[in-house]
Order: structure tokens, then sequence, then C-alpha cells
């Protein structure tokens, strides 16, 4: 697809922002881009203010939520749950990328305590992001798509959520999401939870919402539809709200530290979530404690020319072991 970013977000902006708009089939295709390779440099910073006024956004009918969450509904719970709760702080998405790209050479302990020392101002939902800068990446390179998925979750988190599980009953029953070695998919009648393999261990799956929520041509192999990032281990990052992250599906809650997310369009103002290991808020610019390695650094998977990263498991950039 050769469209522009900037295009698209014109594209999709006007069609899921403006109520009672009529999304054609074809359109609907290629509304969304394909998952970027990772390093995409975000936007500017400071261009997305924060939202103001009282004005809701237009309520969107079922179809035009299944198009938005069509980019992240397979991914794992947990991880879907701080992409949802972290998109609502849209305007801080852009300089956190930054941070997270510029830091991306550091993970596990050390980005945790990274995070610490900085003294970042962000949202613990966004800082919870951090550990995966690729997809950061993805919601600061499409800023539109991101703020409307943020407000959506603030209006109709019941709704958002009501697509997640139909995209991933298509995926599901058209062979797409299946188990693997990156992932467990939990299938009932009525719900479909993506959990981790290994507790704390995530891979973030790449995959064309063209593609995986359609039935698949005759010839086509389902199995190679969806790929996988790195593995990341989020143990040290408990502080940040990864003490139990999830779903209460059939109550319609997302879950962090065990605790129903409750901020909404009418809260969204005041409401602080009762975090497990409460965290200050930072006002002023931030102290900078560390090497900062520009994306001039980075190979075409974005790890630093120096480094030769393994995870905290002793596996490659594939889950391969190293030893």
């Amino acid at each position: 697809m050769n469209m522009s970013v900037s295009s698209l977000k014109t594209v999709f902006w006007g069609a899921t922002l403006v109520a009672g708009f009529a999304i054609a089939p074809a359109w609907a295709q290629n509304q969304y881009p394909p998952p970027s390779p990772y390093p995409q440099q975000p936007p500017p910073q400071g261009q997305y203010p924060p939202p103001q006024g009282s004005y809701a956004p237009p309520v969107l009918p079922p179809e035009q939520l299944d198009q938005l969450v069509a980019p992240v509904a397979l991914y794992p719970d947990g991880l879907l749950a701080q992409v949802l709760t972290g998109s609502t702080f849209y305007n801080q998405i852009p300089d956190a990328a930054s941070w997270a790209n510029q830091h991306s050479y550091l993970n596990g302990p050390a980005l945790a305590s990274a995070i610490q020392q900085d003294q970042l101002p962000w949202d613990p939902g966004v800082l919870a992001l951090l550990p995966f800068p690729q997809v950061l990446n993805y919601l600061a390179s499409n800023m539109g798509w991101t703020q409307g998925l943020g407000n959506a979750v603030l209006a109709q988190r019941g709704e958002v959520m009501d697509a997640v599980q139909r995209e991933r009953q298509r995926a599901y029953q058209y062979g797409y999401l299946r188990d693997s070695q990156y992932q467990r998919v939990v299938a009932d009648p009525n719900y479909i939870e993506i959990v981790p393999v290994t507790p704390n261990y995530y891979y973030v799956p790449y995959y064309d919402p063209r593609v995986v929520y359609v039935r698949p041509r005759p010839g086509f192999f389902v199995g190679g539809a969806i790929r996988f990032g790195p593995g990341i281990t989020i143990g040290a990052f408990v502080p940040f709200g990864w003490g139990g992250v999830g779903f209460g599906w059939r109550e319609h809650t997302i879950l962090v530290d065990r605790r129903p997310w409750a901020r909404s369009w009418n809260n969204r103002g005041v409401y602080v979530h009762p975090y497990a290991a409460p965290r200050g808020h930072y006002e002023g610019p931030r102290q900078e404690h560390h090497e900062l390695r520009g994306p001039a650094h980075y190979d075409e998977r974005g790890h630093h020319a120096d480094d030769h990263r393994r995870d905290d498991h002793g596996h490659d950039d594939h889950g391969h072991d190293r030893h």
C-alpha cells in the first residue's frame, strides 16, 4: 500500500469520527497500514494537546469500532489492556516513543531503573508501554487513529471490548488465531483470551488487519499471517501497572494491578487509578541520566550496532537460545 501516513490519518479520522458515516467494505479493507518495521520516528513532539472542552466524541457503531480495534485486537490481553488505557493519554505518546527509542538498548531491571531515575512525567498507563518501543512507535506514527481509539475507550469502553472479541472470533474462525510457541489462545463460546505461554514474557504480534479477519483464499497458508517480535519480560515493571493486568470480559472491565480501571470521558480530568505502587507525578523538564542513542545507531530491527542484545531468558531476537 503506497498511501502516506498523513493521508491515512485524514481518511481514517474522517471515516471513524463523523457520526453516521457509512463505510464501504472495499474502502474499509485499506484504511489501516500494515505494521511498519521498527524503528519509526514519531511526529513532532507536543503537537497533540490534551483533550479540552466537554464535548463527548460521537458514538461509533459496531462496524466502525471493529475497524478501530483491528490493528491491536490480537495483542495478548495484558499488552492490549495497557495499549487501551495508554491511548487515552494520546498527547503523551510521541514524547514517550522518543524516550523509548533513545533508551531501547536498555531492558529489564536496567530499563525499569532508568524510568525511575529520569522521573518521567507521563501517566503510568503510558509508562507501562516503555518496554515495548515498537508498540509506542506504532501509536505515535498513527496519531489520528490513536486519539480515536483513546476517545472510544473513554466513551464506549464496553463496546470497544465487544469489538475486540468480534475481531478475535473472526481470526479464530478463519484459523489465524491459534496456540503457538509465543502465546496461548483460550477460547470459549463467549470470549477469547490471549495470554503468554510463559507468565510475564510477552511477544508482540504483527499482522495485516486486511488479512486475518477475512476468510482465506484457497491454498493460502494461514500459519504465516501472524508474526512475532522479540520476547520482552515485564517482571521488573510491576510498579508501572504490570502487577496483574487484563480484562474482565463479562463485566466489561479493564484490570490494571488487579483493580478495575475506571477512567471515562466524564472523569478523565480527575481520575487517578489506585495503583498497587503509587507513583508521584513529576512536573517540569525531566532529568536525563543515561546515554541517548538516536535512530542513526540502529539497524533495521531497531538494535544498536554495538549491542548483541539478549533478553532476560538468554534468547535472541527470534526467541532462540544463544547459549
